[in-house]
Formats: C-alpha cells, sequence, structure tokens
C-alpha cells in the first residue's frame, strides 16, 4: 500500500475554480500591515541574543547582548513608519488588514487605539515574532494562547485570522484544535483561498505573499528601490487584472512598518495605490471579508 504523501501538489488544477467577487470585481486586493516591533529577538524580551531578520542590517549576526542599532531600526517602525502609512490608508480611505503581534501591541497603546479608531482588521501574527520552528508543540500552543487572549483584551474581540510566519509542522494542526479561526494565512501555495481538511474538520486558508512583499528590501537579491517595488507589484495586478476577465483572482500585499514606513520607500506605495484606485472593477478589501465572502460561496 502507498503511503499517502501529505503535500497537496495539485490543488484547483487545470479545471480552476469559478469565482465570483464581490461587484463582479476582476480582482480582489488586501493589504497587510505586519506589526512586530517590540516582539523580536532582544534580551530585553528575555532572549540570549538580538534579532537578525528583515532589518537594514542585511545578513546581521546575533549579539549576546544589545544591538542598539537592530533595536533602533525596529522603534523606527513603531515611533515613525506606522503612522506614515497609517496616514496614508486614512487619506485614501483603504481598507487594512493588520498582522498583528501580541506582544508588540501590547507596548504601543497609542497604535493600538489608531487601529481601532479605524477599524482595520486584527489578525494574530502570533505571541513573539520568533521562528517557531523548533517550537514544542506544547510551547507554541501556549504562545498561541497568549497571542489570542492579548488581542481580545486590547480590542475587545478575538482574531479571526492566524498568521504566525516563521511557522513550525505543528502550527496548522493547532490553528486547527484552537477552533476559533476563520482563516489561516501559512501558505503561499495559491492565487485564491482554499480548504484543506484534518479528520472531520475543514480549515480555510488564505495565502499570503513572500514576493509581493516589502521584506524584499531586506533580503538579498530583493529590492533596491522604491521603482523596483512598484514594478513589480505593478506587474503583479496588471496580470492577476487581465486574467480576473474570466477567472478572478486575489492579490496579496505584504508591508511592515520599519521596511515601506521609510521615506525612500514609501512613494512606491503611494504610486501603486493611486493606479488600482484608477479601476472600477477592483475590491479592495480585508482578508477577514475574503474570508466570509468565501465561506458563505465556496464551502
Amino acid at each position: 500500500m502507498v503511503k499517502k504523501y501529505l503535500r497537496d501538489m495539485v490543488g484547483y488544477g487545470s479545471k480552476g475554480i469559478k469565482v465570483k467577487w464581490p461587484n463582479n470585481s476582476r480582482i480582489a486586493v488586501q493589504f497587510v500591515l505586519n506589526y512586530e516591533e517590540g516582539a523580536e529577538n532582544c534580551v530585553l524580551n528575555g532572549d540570549k541574543t538580538s534579532e537578525i531578520f528583515l532589518s537594514e542590517i542585511i545578513g546581521a549576526q546575533p549579539v549576546k547582548g544589545r544591538h542598539m542599532n537592530m533595536e533602533s531600526i525596529y522603534e523606527y517602525g513603531s515611533k515613525r513608519g506606522f503612522w506614515r502609512i497609517h496616514e496614508l490608508f486614512q487619506e485614501k480611505q483603504i481598507p487594512l488588514t493588520i498582522f498583528g503581534v501580541g506582544m508588540a501591541l501590547e507596548k504601543n497603546n497609542e497604535v493600538c487605539a489608531a487601529i481601532k479608531k479605524a477599524n482595520y482588521e486584527v489578525a494574530s501574527h502570533g505571541w513573539r515574532w520568533i521562528d517557531y520552528q523548533n517550537f514544542s508543540k506544547s510551547k507554541e500552543k501556549s504562545h498561541m494562547t497568549l497571542a489570542i487572549k492579548s488581542i481580545k483584551k486590547i480590542f475587545g474581540i478575538r482574531p479571526l485570522g492566524w498568521y504566525t510566519g516563521r511557522c513550525s509542522p505543528n502550527t496548522l494542526d493547532l490553528v486547527i484544535e484552537e477552533g476559533g479561526f476563520l482563516y489561516c494565512s501559512d501558505s503561499y501555495s495559491d492565487d485564491l483561498p482554499y480548504w484543506i481538511k484534518k479528520g472531520n474538520k475543514k480549515q480555510l486558508i488564505i495565502p499570503y505573499t513572500l514576493d509581493n512583499n516589502d521584506m524584499r528590501f531586506a533580503t538579498n537579491q530583493g529590492f533596491n528601490s522604491g521603482d523596483q517595488f512598484f514594478t513589480y507589484l505593478k506587474d503583479s495586478f496588471d496580470t492577476l487584472y487581465n486574467e480576473g476577465k474570466t477567472n478572478p483572482k486575489m492579490m496579496s500585499v505584504g508591508l511592515h512598518c520599519r521596511l515601506i514606513g521609510r521615506p525612500g520607500r514609501m512613494h512606491s506605495l503611494i504610486k501603486f495605490i493611486n493606479y488600482i484606485l484608477k479601476f472600477d472593477d477592483v475590491w479592495i478589501c480585508k482578508r477577514i471579508d475574503i474570508a466570509k465572502h468565501w465561506i458563505k460561496n465556496y464551502k
């Protein structure tokens, strides 16, 4: 007997799936702002070494002690970057999903108040902004519980979306076992949502993106200028929009306060938003809106 392969290499296949977005839109565009600053690796958070991921210091090495440069790079995101991005989305009146790390949100009451007033969706991005690959299942579960409690305490409602980012082989099982998430975004495997089944339970997956993502400003072979970011986003949008004439798709855009929030990068986001606002048949929405639409129509 051949053992069942645990990965899905087929998906919707050649037949695809016929999708109808609200108002017959050709494409659903969704912006995510990751709020992580203050929950990264730092000795002040009880960690042994400093953060090394997604900063202006590409190839940073862990420091056994306080890494003052790294700390200040992250602080820029919460002190200035968030507000620059927030002001843009308020000016344009565009929906936004926050991937909020519990520990980070708890360290900035003013940011949380602005998020709540703006009615952004707050999905959980875990309790810490760290790598969970080698966590035990029980320890990862305890962090998930802390993350849910944190967002409920701050915003008065539990998160309905989950995204760890640097997840583990146990993450999806934990999401399903917890039972309260309408969607999970720890996947990059399609341009549309899809369902997975574990036992007698189904879980909606709304894939995220690591390519339409400002994180590539902070990685090798990434974006060197705002023009590159804008061009990549525009090309992605144009391709999906053209496909959407017959087969509507979804486009996610990933943002980080400390990255796109820098002045030299911000203009690329402004240009892209202005570009897509010229189209009438585009649904700009929150991830929770996509989840509810999919649950209602494609269950």
